[in-house]
């Protein structure tokens, strides 16, 4: 084991069967190293001689990187809350970055990455290139997946919510208001919280004994204005629903002011529900109910989660879901006809 500094860390931690940022702690004076971690660790470091590195005190900061396809969401920002609780609390900072739609923005975020030397990834529905999940893998940095896009590419543990009970929650309170023609704006179908959420609104349909109606789903990416033209589209409908579920909080506000521009109330004429529980959906007009989604919990078992791995802990599971739950509002009321 020989060779430039970094490539020596890499075959300690490879030997000691550790991650690389375990192996950079134990070099760094770092506490938060298990001891016997830290033995195996120091008598490998001895055994080939490994010369340290001599810095002054705190000139390379502990850092866990939170990484999102955008940030041009609330939903973000309550995720970011959550991981920077925990990590503040542990002394390390967060760097925070987008990838979606940018041209070559993972490569250069990884090659950050290699320059920063992270204590841990924590990727947010983002989708990396095959050659950047190798890489990851090969730097041996622990990661945790949020909300993963589709069957997780990586050896990772993920953490999200619990999407289907609240697609199903969400219709059965419709259906319970005696709502039958309920419509629906769906997320991303290449997100599996998307298809979760979609899935128990069929689920509750279908044990209602209400046939779902294709016609009925509309698509939608989560955004405003995917709830603007999907609900217009649902309202052009020879027979429009009289409810509508959007998969998102922000679909809902888009939905809602669809109808406004149509001159129809909500909820006297069209019920809306929306999926997240953003801060602000309390305060609109009316307040939406919402599944809430615990998103800033989620931040911080997220981050929890890949500070263990960094300390070479082992971590209770590797799939958590957080439980979602119902808020009921004044955007939901039984259709007009059974008022």
């Amino acid at each position: 084991m020989t060779g430039e500094r970094k490539v020596t860390i890499t075959a300690i931690a490879r030997e000691a069967g550790v991650s690389v940022p375990t192996v950079s702690r134990v070099v760094n004076g770092r506490s938060d190293v298990a001891p016997e971690t830290r033995a195996k660790v120091e008598e490998l470091l001895r055994q080939y001689g490994y010369r340290r590195r001599t810095h002054a005190p705190g000139d390379r900061a502990a850092l866990l990187d939170l990484v999102f396809n955008d940030l041009d969401s609330p939903w973000a920002v309550e995720i970011i809350r959550g991981v920077e609780e925990v990590a503040h609390a542990s002394g390390i900072g967060t760097v925070v970055s987008a990838i979606h739609d940018r041209a070559g923005a993972a490569r250069q975020w990884m090659t950050n990455l290699r320059a920063r030397a992270s204590d841990g990834v924590i990727l947010v529905t983002s989708a990396l290139e095959p050659v950047l999940h190798k890489e990851l893998h090969r730097l041996g940095v622990p990661i945790v997946v949020v909300d993963p896009a589709g069957a997780p590419a990586l050896a990772a543990p993920t953490v999200g919510a619990t999407n289907w009970a609240g697609g199903l929650a969400a219709t059965e309170h419709l259906l319970q208001l005696g709502h039958r023609r309920i419509g629906f704006i769906a997320g991303p179908p290449r997100l599996l919280c998307s298809r979760a959420r979609l899935d128990g609104y069929r689920a509750a349909l279908e044990s209602a004994g209400v046939a779902p109606d294709e016609e009925l789903t509309v698509p939608g990416d989560f955004y405003h204005e995917a709830g603007f033209t999907g609900c217009r589209r649902l309202m052009d409908l020879a027979e429009p629903p009289t409810a509508v579920f959007a998969a998102s909080d922000q679909m809902a506000m888009g939905a809602v002011e669809a109808l406004r521009q149509r001159g129809l109330r909500v909820p006297q004429d069209v019920s809306i529900v929306g999926f997240d529980d953003l801060p602000e959906m309390r305060w609109s007009a009316p307040p939406l109910t919402t599944v809430r989604q615990p998103l800033a919990e989620m931040g911080k078992v997220a981050a929890r989660t890949v500070l263990r791995q960094a300390r070479g802990e082992e971590i209770d599971s590797p799939r958590v879901e957080l439980a979602t739950e119902l808020v009921v509002r004044a955007s939901t009321a039984p259709p007009p006809a059974a008022a």
